[in-house]
């Protein structure tokens, strides 16, 4: 707006000195603004006619090409949903393979200690432990 402003007062300010120029001087004057609104005019018309083009042909490749973009789009867009379903399988194939080694160690224990498995289920047995541990001072 400031900039407007300062344009009209110097519009204006010419203006008025123009009413003391020689007449030959105030029509070469009007033939030069008249040639320069012209190639303005012709400017403006040139850079409408390069932007529609351009568009137009943005647009005509586009629809060549539009499946071809949509289906890679699509690929693009489910990559990030593929990596986190493959990294929760590899979680969940790592915690139950966890799971079945702590399990088979266990097993192993059970089955090679000097106690028979069934003492471990034996209320007296699990009585016995407590005493034992209570006795040691853990």
């Amino acid at each position: 707006q400031l900039e407007d402003q300062w344009g009209r007062k110097i519009a204006a300010r010419l203006s008025d000195s123009t009413k003391d120029l020689p007449h030959d001087i105030t029509e070469r004057l009007k033939l030069a603004r008249v040639q320069a609104l012209a190639k303005r005019k012709l400017l403006h018309l040139q850079m409408v006619a390069i932007v529609n083009a351009s568009s137009t042909a943005g647009e005509a490749s586009l629809h060549a090409e539009n499946d071809a973009y949509i289906f890679w789009h699509r690929i693009i867009l489910l990559l990030p949903l593929l990596a986190l379903v493959a990294g929760l399988l590899t979680i969940a194939i790592s915690a139950e393979d966890s799971r079945t080694n702590e399990i088979a160690e266990i097993d192993a224990e059970l089955l090679t200690d000097e106690l028979p498995p069934a003492a471990y289920t034996d209320p007296g047995f699990a009585q016995f432990l407590r005493l034992h541990h209570n006795q040691e001072g853990y």
